[in-house]
């Protein structure tokens, strides 16, 4: 790490949970339990994305650890909760970033880096990319912290998970999140406009707005379709609808879900987002909720 860096120290409200705390490089504070500076646990070509996004050279994915919103169902919760990974300054997140680019990725993709995005936008401010930025997040995003990456990122993915207070509260803790997302990715289109895709179908610009079935919240992913169908001009994002829940251990306070998404279920989401305005995106089949797609938190490309 650079000397510059070495005692970076800010009082954090850079997200919607306002923490205040006093974030550091010597310990880890705030709801995402993380340093000042981002944790990094893999940065290599991602195929598990849409085609859109992976394409046939991959997704140049880059993996922070630690979160400001903490689903108690979360998949990747081996990097989420326990924050693991190797400590970078921004100028070696670029250079991390610039490694990857080279691979010949489609695009330079940020999973889960909003609790970092200061370091992000300094190591973003002093590199030269010719692919886009994604930036790949839970939608639990401060509208002024979007605004710092505008110009930045070319493409918005964010994961509309709830529009229901209740679920919202009794899985993330966070009864503002519909509120907060509804802002959100109004920010997000208002950066990039209209979804541009070039001629082999790659995603160059635009918003691609995901969702995941959770089970027994069927009318939270109606709310959710009805919302992105009326908030957004025809034709102009790209919405995918995700049928990949897997339960993990540890939830026995919440049983429902304890249990995978059936197929009825995912059958009749997918006939709701059909027969909506929404004009272009993806759904998934219920064979697609496993964990093999998931990476290897190895510290690879870091």
């Amino acid at each position: 790490m650079h000397e510059l860096y070495e005692v970076f120290e800010y009082v954090c409200r850079d997200c919607p949970r306002q923490c205040g705390t006093v974030r550091n490089t010597i310990r880890k504070s705030g709801f995402c339990r993380s340093f000042s500076l981002p944790s990094v646990v893999r940065a290599a070509p991602h195929f598990g994305e849409e085609p859109c996004i992976s394409g046939s050279r991959g997704s140049g994915a880059v993996f922070f650890s630690g979160c400001n919103l903490g689903c108690i169902y979360c998949q990747n919760r081996v990097i989420s909760r326990e924050a693991a990974g190797k400590t970078v300054d921004p100028e070696e997140l670029g250079d991390i970033i610039l490694r990857l680019a080279d691979t010949g990725v489609h695009n330079i993709n940020l999973v889960t880096a909003s609790h970092f995005t200061r370091t992000v936008v300094k190591a973003l401010e002093h590199i030269r990319l010719n692919i886009p930025v994604v930036w790949n997040s839970s939608g639990y995003e401060s509208v002024d912290s979007l605004k710092m990456l505008e110009g930045l990122v070319q493409i918005y993915m964010p994961d509309i998970k709830y529009l229901r207070q209740d679920i919202a509260v009794r899985y993330s803790k966070a009864p503002d999140y519909p509120e907060v997302v509804k802002k959100a990715v109004a920010e997000m289109f208002r950066q990039t406009g209209k979804y541009v895709l070039d001629a082999d179908g790659i995603m160059k610009s635009g918003v691609l707005i995901r969702h995941l079935i959770l089970p027994d919240a069927e009318l939270n992913t109606m709310d959710i379709i009805d919302f992105v169908s009326d908030a957004f001009p025809e034709d102009s994002i790209i919405f995918s609808l995700m049928s990949q829940y897997t339960p993990i251990p540890g939830l026995e306070d919440c049983p429902e879900l304890e249990k995978r998404i059936d197929t009825d279920l995912n059958s009749r989401m997918c006939s709701y987002l059909q027969k909506s305005r929404i004009m272009t995106g993806y759904w998934q089949e219920t064979s697609s909720a496993t964990e093999d797609l998931l990476p290897s938190f190895d510290l690879t490309g870091v």
